[in-house]
């Protein structure tokens, strides 16, 4: 059975690149362009990844994280960052499974690789016994 990820992010290079890279691993994707687009797609599919920007218009990253984190059905879904790059004036989303930093050059976008090392983190390969 193939597993649902959902994808927000503003950029539609960001949603295709990432989009892109979780179908050819299986995974069947679900977009959304701003965490407000996001909240009404979780009314019906319940994924078992979040993929999402931080910068968005509408509803923020963090403010997307605060509705998951308070509901009891999307808390416990896995949850991966794509930030442009470090802020230093704002700490680090904690309840996030992982953090990837996108190059805002898209030549050297090294975002498959970092979600490649995400995902074995989050859904380890199984073995068979």
């Amino acid at each position: 059975m193939s597993m649902l990820a959902l994808v927000i992010d503003d950029s539609m290079l960001i949603r295709h690149t990432v989009c892109r890279f979780l179908e050819t691993r299986g995974f069947t994707v679900e977009t959304a362009s701003n965490g407000i687009a996001a909240l009404e797609a979780l009314k019906s599919i319940r994924p078992d990844l979040i993929v999402t920007d931080l910068q968005m218009p509408k509803l923020s990253g963090y403010q997307l994280i605060d509705a998951l984190k308070a509901n009891a059905e999307t808390a416990g879904i896995p949850v991966v960052i794509l930030a442009a790059r470090p802020s230093p004036g704002n700490p680090q989303e904690t309840r996030a499974h992982t953090f990837i930093y996108k190059d805002l050059n898209v030549k050297d976008l090294n975002v498959e690789e970092q979600l490649k090392q995400a995902l074995e983190s989050l859904f380890p390969p199984r073995t068979a016994i």
